[in-house]
């Protein structure tokens, strides 16, 4: 099992590394400056000029759709995770530079899929080309989505058109201005097999009958994208727009997940391992009791568990991507629901340490860390939430030993 960067992947690595420190790192400052004058202005979802010149410079740097072999020369899933990881280190910019950015990525793997002509020269053309962005639309705020076979939008055929009504929630990305077009999973027949009822349609977000009601916050905080709850009153749209076929969405929903998981894991290691750095560089300066904090041993326990953590949490989410990039995502399920567990859990407790570490300054606006703790412990929910990898976990482990 190879879990090391090929020769491509260092390469990319090396630019990335050089983009993050001279580009990326630096415009942080300015992507907070230019969020604030906007929200100040009312426009609480508009995206700061900065992301769009760090496109530009990220394009030509050749830091482009690398999560998608079909756009990036055939690039895999493990040198991929090195890339998604260090984009963590900085993860309002980074991804969204590169073209990387959840949900597009995976609505993107979705019209790579199971796209038409027509549906890939009008979405995901433009996606790739970071002209437009995109929203994903699967939970409700009226069931239990964890488990998806509880969607209860109605998607019903009539004629040359299909109708949808119902309520979405968390639907990522749909606040901002830039989005133009949302994946909406529904139900398009009660009657058929559980796992056969659902069905994935695109729906551009300024269908007459669609309604953008709030913007959600996480832990107070609101993201640039936003994450919206929707309405949904007699949305019609032409039968062409349907991804796949009729009672397809469930399994469409699975392929999208899996691999997105790797890129959500590895970018969280990279958050982890920003906020050890932190902490270490805290402790170093800090002094209590007549010297500096990285003198108590409790401190120095910190720093080697955090260090413990985020290495078998990498070793696994490479191991995962590895399966993933040998055999396939349906292989690598096992894998993957693990990762979708620790990597959140690993880089809460390492931000958790960086916060007691910084003391009263950790919980406040001065630094990123309470920004960081709220985007990662959103993770526990976000595609799926921990009890539903860990039931898959036991459930795959009973039948190795009943086989």
């Amino acid at each position: 099992m190879e879990l090391g960067l090929s020769p491509r992947g260092e390469k990319l690595m090396a630019e990335l590394n050089e983009f993050m420190g001279s580009e990326v790192l630096p415009a942080e400052s300015m992507y907070a400056a230019q969020r604030a004058e906007l929200i100040a202005a009312g426009e609480l979802n508009t995206v700061p000029p900065v992301i769009e010149e760090l496109k530009v410079k990220a394009r030509a740097r050749g830091l482009w759709n690398l999560f998608l072999p079909a756009l990036s020369d055939g690039l895999g899933a493990v040198d991929y995770a090195y890339l998604a990881e260090k984009t963590g280190w900085s993860v309002d910019i980074a991804p969204e530079a590169i073209n990387c950015a959840a949900p597009d990525t995976g609505n993107m793997e979705i019209l790579s899929m199971f796209g038409t002509d027509e549906q890939k020269s009008k979405w995901f053309v433009p996606l790739s080309e970071g002209k437009i962005r995109s929203s994903f639309a699967m939970t409700e705020p009226d069931v239990g989505s964890s488990d998806a076979t509880n969607i209860q939008l109605s998607i019903q055929r009539d004629g040359e058109e299909y109708v949808l009504n119902g309520r979405k929630w968390w639907s990522t990305g749909v606040m901002d201005p830039r989005c133009k077009v949302m994946i909406v999973m529904g139900k398009t027949n009660p009657e058929a097999p559980r796992h056969l009822q659902q069905s994935m349609i695109l729906v551009p977000v300024d269908t007459p009958g669609v309604t953008r009601v709030r913007d959600l916050s996480v832990f107070g905080y609101h993201d640039q994208h936003g994450h919206g709850e929707l309405n949904f009153d007699n949305v019609r749209v032409p039968a062409t727009n349907l991804l796949g076929e009729e009672g397809s969405g469930f399994a469409i929903a699975q392929a999208r997940l899996g691999p997105g998981r790797i890129h959500h894991c590895m970018r969280t290691l990279g958050i982890a391992e920003r906020a050890l750095a932190m902490m270490v560089d805290r402790v170093q300066k800090r002094e209590v009791f007549g010297g500096p904090l990285i003198d108590q041993g409790v401190v120095q326990e910190w720093i080697a568990e955090s260090r413990i953590a985020i290495d078998q949490a990498r070793l696994l989410t490479l191991k995962a991507a590895w399966v993933i990039e040998n055999y396939g995502a349906k292989a690598a399920r096992t894998e993957i629901a693990s990762i979708k567990v620790i990597a959140p859990r690993v880089a809460l407790q390492v931000i958790e340490r960086a916060m007691q570490a910084f003391g009263a300054e950790g919980i406040g606006p001065d630094t990123v860390l309470p920004r960081m703790y709220a985007g990662v412990r959103s993770l526990r929910f976000a595609d799926g939430p921990d009890e539903v990898h860990l039931r898959d976990i036991a459930r795959s482990e009973v039948r190795r030993a009943q086989s």
